[in-house]
Formats: structure tokens, sequence, C-alpha cells
């Protein structure tokens, strides 16, 4: 904690942070609100709140998101069905309704008794009107089971990080409860620190060849899902295995299936971006010394 009593975020070892990011979660802990992070998919939007979770020693709820989540999910559920089956067959007393109420990933973060980092993966999943249904929730982080006439209040406020992969455009009464930010694709010498968090002991020119044909291959305008942070992760572990030689690296970009996920995208780059660069290639190595 700071000198004000908040829970404050530097990082932690295995999740390298931008300045900006750390100052958005700080704040969002500090006001109290929700923090919604929105990015390319393979930013590392969800491992942010693991990484907070760690940083700040707190227990994490995950509430991963489809496109099928109600809000009502993430509050509790009423099991009628077990009811009915002890009405049936069992010796219980069902007219304790108490019994039947299982509390959803926010009721657990609310009834918790120490401060939790909860986690709303891929808001954008479900449907529209889903945002809308958790105002009040987040707002006053407070709920009322009307089978019980009980209020769930949170015991301690947690810190709420939603992710969004902009599906779908959110609310603009959610958004504005919430503190905002978009994890850019890391620039060279920040992405240079988190391969070194993942390959500690990998080669100066292996890692600069690597993110060369990397930042090369994010620079094509046409490709729909360019290479992110996870894929660069993966295929330098590929690279790594394979004992590839750094001088095939940005010339061969082996591997390439690592990097582009979308079937135009690894047609367009061997049929244009690398047949150009072969061809770029042949020309210098034919040409001549100066007259």
């Amino acid at each position: 904690m700071n000198k004000d009593g908040f829970d404050q975020f530097k990082g932690s070892q295995d999740y390298v942070t931008s300045e900006a990011l750390r100052n958005a979660v700080n704040v969002a802990i500090a006001l109290g609100r929700p923090l919604l992070v929105r990015g390319e998919p393979g930013t590392g939007k969800t491992l942010l709140a693991h990484s907070i979770a760690r940083d700040l020693n707190k227990k994490l709820i995950v509430w991963n998101i489809k496109s099928t989540t109600k809000a009502q999910e993430g509050l509790y559920i009423y099991d009628t069905v077990q009811r009915l089956n002890d009405s049936r067959f069992g010796d219980k007393d069902v007219s304790d309704i108490k019994q039947y109420i299982k509390l959803g990933k926010l009721g657990q973060a609310f009834a918790s008794e120490e401060k939790v980092v909860l986690l709303i993966d891929e808001v954008d999943k479900a449907d529209l009107e889903f945002p809308n249904d958790l105002l009040n929730e987040l707002d006053e982080m407070s709920f009322y089971i009307p089978e019980t006439y009980e209020t769930i209040n949170a015991v301690q406020r947690p810190i709420v990080v939603i992710t969004s992969n902009a599906e779908k455009e959110l609310p603009d009464a959610f958004l504005r409860r919430c503190i905002f930010h978009y994890i850019e694709v890391p620039d060279p010498s920040l992405m240079e620190e988190i391969v070194n968090v993942h390959f500690p002991k990998i080669k100066n020119n292996l890692l600069h060849e690597a993110l060369t044909a990397f930042y090369s291959l994010r620079r094509i305008d046409n490709l729909r899902k360019k290479p992110s942070t996870s894929e660069l992760i993966d295929w330098i572990q590929v690279l790594i295995a394979s004992a590839t030689p750094h001088e095939d690296i940005s010339r061969q970009v082996p591997f390439a299936g690592t990097l582009l996920k979308k079937e135009t995208d690894y047609d367009y780059f061997v049929n244009n971006y690398m047949k150009k660069k072969q061809a770029s290639s042949a020309a210098a190595n034919t040409s001549g010394p100066p007259q």
C-alpha cells in the first residue's frame, strides 16, 4: 500500500507493463472504479488481472464471458431444479431457500472478507444489454436477492478488471463508470524487455532478427490480423527449439504460421511479401560494385 492506504500496483516479474498502464491500474484502484482494458488479441489484457493479483497478493476471481452469459449469472443462481428434487426425493427442509442460492463470480467477490481482484473477461462477447445490466451493481457494489429478501453488499470493494476485444461497442453509460486504457503493441524497447522475461538466456542476434521480422510483418497494411505479443513469444520459442540460425530469421521468416493465423494473411505473406523480399535480395546480390 502507499501512504494513503491504497494498494499500489508496480507490475510483476513475469508481466512487463508500461508506465501508462500501471498508472491506469492505480487510478482505478484509488477511485474504486472498474478498469476497462482494450487492445488487440494477444496483447496481455487477461494476464494483466493475474499480474495485479500476484503483485498485490490478492485472490483472483475470473468470470469468463460467453455469448450466452447473462448478468444475473454473475450475481447469483437460484437452483430451483435441486430444490424440486429435494422436495420430491430428499429429506431436506426445502422452505429454507437460502441453501439453494449460489453466488456467481461477482457475488463471490462482493461476499469475500478480503479484497479480491475480479476479472470480467471479454465483456463484449455477451449481448448488448449485458453491460447495462451490471451498471448499478458495479456502481453501488451491491445487489438484492428477492428470493431471500437479502442485500449482498461488498465487504471489501474488489479491484475489477474488464477486458474487451472491441467486437461490440459498449454503452456510454457503462464506459462512463470505468477507467479506460488501451494496451498498445509494445515498442521495440519494451518488447525486448518482455521477451527477456520469457527467455532470459536468448542470444542478442536471435532477438534482434526476430524483432526485425516481427515489426516488418506488422507494417504490412494488408494483414487482417497482425501478429501480436503472444504470437511473437510463441514464435521465438519455436525458433529456439529448432535452433534456427539467426541469419535465416528475418530473411526467410521460418514457421510463419506461428505468427499469422488467417489464411488470407498467410497467402499474402507467401505470394506477395516473401516474393518481393526475395526479388529485392536477388537484385542486391547480382548488382555489381559501383563503377
